[in-house]
């Protein structure tokens, strides 16, 4: 599946919240493009549903908590209109606890662009693996034109940008770092990890290795997101030790740290460059640098 790029130009988001609560339902427009997102929590549905925006074609996402304080849960679907389907969810969904439709302000979506950003997105979460998919499988993508193509990977783009601003960040891989990224490693318990800051959060490598002994005081949390890493394939059984199928990204350096050690770590100690500085000495001196 090939993969979305994004421009690097800067952009304004304009989030409108007619109710004036910031809990409450916002509508989402970005510069420059005609897709217009709302956003709310499930216990204010019964106002959202009154919405023109719901009464169009488009594409939404259900988000709730995850199991056992493990990755999130999402549902993605598609409705021509929507409406009518997040009724139906409402009544045989239980897990969700907020969602976001995408609809194009133009009428310019029709019910096979939705089911292809409907099967892009499943795939990209799938790909991912940030959250449990309540689809029960990956849709194949209807065939469209190549000019239909272009629009709606653009539409896809365009709400790829925005997605993150909203906190919802299930649907990319961590992009891959610039050559100038300071390189910083894990050597200890008999595994070797590598990894980098991000703006994102910290950044583990494909390939790490991570330990398969758990001490017993190990937060539940981490010892759910291994659980999560290992039943998605992120973690790979190679006998003494796990090792990472792709590059995953986690909250923190100390998140990072703790899930491949299994222990309780400081990230900015336990992760080190080549000449053994670690994170925190390097991130001293690049302040004492700059004289901040």
């Amino acid at each position: 599946m090939k993969e979305v790029h994004k421009s690097k130009l800067g952009f304004s988001l304009k989030i409108f919240m007619p109710q004036g609560e910031p809990d409450g339902i916002k509508i989402i427009e970005k510069s420059n493009w005609t897709g217009q997102g709302i956003s709310f929590p499930r216990a204010l549905f019964a106002e959202a549903r009154k919405r023109e925006e719901l009464k169009k074609t488009g594409v939404y996402i259900l988000m709730g908590p995850g199991e056992k304080d493990s990755f999130p849960r999402i549902y993605v679907g598609e409705g021509d209109p929507v409406l009518p389907r997040l009724d139906q969810h409402m009544r045989n969904k239980d897990f969700w606890t907020h969602a976001i439709v995408y609809i194009s302000k133009d009428l310019n979506l029709n019910k096979a662009h939705v089911q292809y950003l409907e099967a892009r997105l499943i795939s990209l979460a799938a790909d991912a693996k940030r959250c449990v998919l309540d689809n029960g499988n990956i849709p194949q993508l209807p065939t469209l034109s190549e000019a239909d193509t272009v629009d709606v990977e653009t539409f896809l783009s365009e709400m790829l940008t925005c997605l993150p601003v909203l906190g919802i960040n299930f649907f990319e891989k961590p992009k891959p770092h610039v050559k100038n990224v300071i390189k910083l490693f894990i050597k200890s318990k008999g595994i070797t990890a590598e990894g980098y800051e991000s703006a994102e959060g910290f950044v583990v490598c494909a390939n790490s290795m991570a330990v398969k002994e758990e001490v017993p005081s190990l937060s539940r949390y981490a010892r759910y997101i291994r659980k999560a890493l290992i039943d998605s394939g992120v973690f790979v059984d190679k006998g003494k030790y796990y090792q990472l199928s792709q590059d995953y990204l986690f909250s923190s350096p100390s998140a990072a740290a703790s899930i491949v050690l299994g222990n309780e770590s400081n990230g900015r100690t336990e992760w080190k460059d080549a000449s053994g500085r670690t994170l925190k000495e390097i991130q001293t001196e690049l302040t004492k640098a700059n004289n901040i």
